[in-house]
């Protein structure tokens, strides 16, 4: 965690994947990566996935897409959040690759899911997009995968 809070992975381009159930907290640890990369003068943009590829599918209609992707690809840090919630569709598909591309070796990105890795595949179902995307993600990523007791059901014990 001391070499995440140090940021030296962002300057490097590297990106990070957090997995795990629901509340253990890799929310928590992406915003906290986040918060790190802000104090340290680095650009950090937060989207929820699946909320990210609802706006790129409404900038498709409005003719704002490419500049959203220009705005996504020169953050520094790019926080997606909860893949895998929902099932993606084709275009979605598509765009989440358009993403990952525009900042391959340029920028940081932080995914985090409930999905395991070795599912991710299966997940994103169309085989030439998921070896494109899963390619640019994993072969310059720190992965950690956390186990535990949900930290909200924690708390309402307390």
């Amino acid at each position: 965690m001391a070499t995440l809070a140090s940021c030296d992975w962002i300057r490097q381009a590297l990106n990070l994947i957090l997995t795990g159930p629901s509340g253990v907290g890799k929310s928590w640890i992406a915003e906290a990566c986040g918060q790190a990369a802000c104090r340290q003068g680095l650009s950090v943009r937060y989207e929820r996935t699946h909320r990210l590829l609802e706006a790129l599918r409404l900038a498709h209609a409005d003719g704002t897409y490419s500049k959203r992707l220009a705005q996504l690809a020169r953050t520094d840090l790019l926080i997606l959040d909860d893949l895998g919630l929902k099932p993606l569709q084709a275009q979605e598909r598509h765009d989440l690759l358009e993403v990952i591309e525009d900042r391959h070796g340029q920028h940081s990105t932080v995914i985090t899911s409930q999905l395991p890795p070795d599912t991710w595949h299966q997940y994103l179902q169309e085989a030439t997009i998921a070896d494109a995307i899963l390619d640019r993600i994993f072969h310059r990523a720190h992965r950690i995968e956390l186990k535990g007791q949900s930290l909200r059901k924690r708390e309402m014990k307390a």
